[in-house]
Order: structure tokens, then sequence, then C-alpha cells
């Protein structure tokens, strides 16, 4: 139903956004290997999206290529995976970790990732192997580089460990190991972005 959006981002709070199109706000969540990629608030944006209509809910998540959006796509046909899973995924790792993980059978990767158990990453590299064939690194996103985030939210660091650890709670991480791994990882004048960042690569 809506596929493409093109408008003005008004809010950045990781891991969703707000995008004003024609005067229309829309909220959409994305992955944070996404995420990363945006513009600066006030900026204009293109998010290629995937609608989900649920019984008590209207959910938007966005990406920006159509190729990312093919792959969560892939992922949430799987058996046991929902939008919320396929987001947590494509969070943890990027598109051609997940490809390769899946190709090698690497279910020790997989379980590491929220919400997914040894049960869930054996159906995900049983029914995907087949699927992603042909899905070669080249024609994959590209990864998210490991430069720093031009727009940083807040300067407040108290404020950007809170939002990093509400970022990852809302991608399916657990309370205590969120908080864990915030503080382990923060340094002086981090960002939010850059504490989720390296709070993902810290789990992987």
């Amino acid at each position: 139903m809506i596929g493409r959006l093109r408008g003005i981002l008004i809010e950045k709070q990781p891991p969703e956004l707000l995008i004003e199109v024609g005067g229309v706000g829309y909220e959409i969540q994305m992955p944070m290997s996404c995420f990363y990629e945006l513009p600066n608030v006030g900026e204009e944006a293109i998010i290629y999206t995937h609608f989900v209509v649920r019984e008590d809910a209207q959910l938007l998540y966005g990406f920006n290529t159509v190729k990312e959006r093919a792959l969560f796509r892939e992922v949430i046909k799987a058996n046991g995976v929902g939008p919320k899973m396929g987001l947590g995924i494509l969070s943890g790792m990027t598109a051609t970790q997940f490809v390769s993980c899946v190709e090698k059978e690497d279910i020790s990767t997989l379980v590491k990732l929220p919400g997914v158990g040894k049960k869930t990453a054996e159906r995900l590299v049983v029914e995907m192997k087949d699927r992603l064939k042909g899905w070669g690194a080249g024609d994959l996103f590209t990864p998210a580089t490991d430069a720093a985030p031009i727009d940083n939210l807040t300067t407040a660091e108290q404020s950007a460990e809170e939002e990093a650890i509400s970022a990852l709670l809302a991608l399916g991480y657990k309370p205590a190991q969120a908080s864990k791994v915030v503080s382990q990882i923060t340094k002086p004048g981090m960002s939010s972005e850059q504490l989720i960042r390296d709070a993902l690569k810290s789990m992987v």
C-alpha cells in the first residue's frame, strides 16, 4: 500500500523516525544498519517502506534501498519470524553478514541476535538457504561504515545512554543485557547512534 516516501526528516529516535510528506507525518521503524545512513534532521530523505497491518496496529518499516527491503521481506517469511524480529536481525548484523551466516550455517552467530533461539536460527538457515541463492554480496546493500554519525541527537551523555538502551529494548534485547553492554562501551562524548552501533557490534 505504501511503498516509498520522500519527505523531510522531523525526528530520529532510534530505531524510529518521523518523516513529513505533504504535511503528513509518518512514523517508521528502521533497522539500525539503515538508520546510520540517514541524513540529518531537517533534510530530505527517501525511504522504501514495508507496510504491516495487524489487528491492533498499522506499522511502517523503512529501508534506504529496495534491496534492503527485499531481504527484510525474505527474512519475515521464515516460520516464526515476525517484523520485530526481522528488525532486530537486520540491526544486529549487515545483510552481507546475515547471508554469510545462512550460507555457512553459522547457528552460533545467529543465536546472539535478539529473540533468536537455536530452533529459530536453524529454521532461518534451512528455510532461507535456497531463497538467498543469487543474493551475492554485490547485490546487497552496502554495510554501514564505521564513520561517526554526523547528527548527534543530544549533547547529554546520560541521555545518549538512555536513548541507546531504549533502542536496544525496542530491538528485542532484555533490559539487563542492554544496560550492561551500554555501560561497558560508553566513552565521553559518544552519541546515542555510536553507542547503539558499538553495542550491537559487541553482542554479535
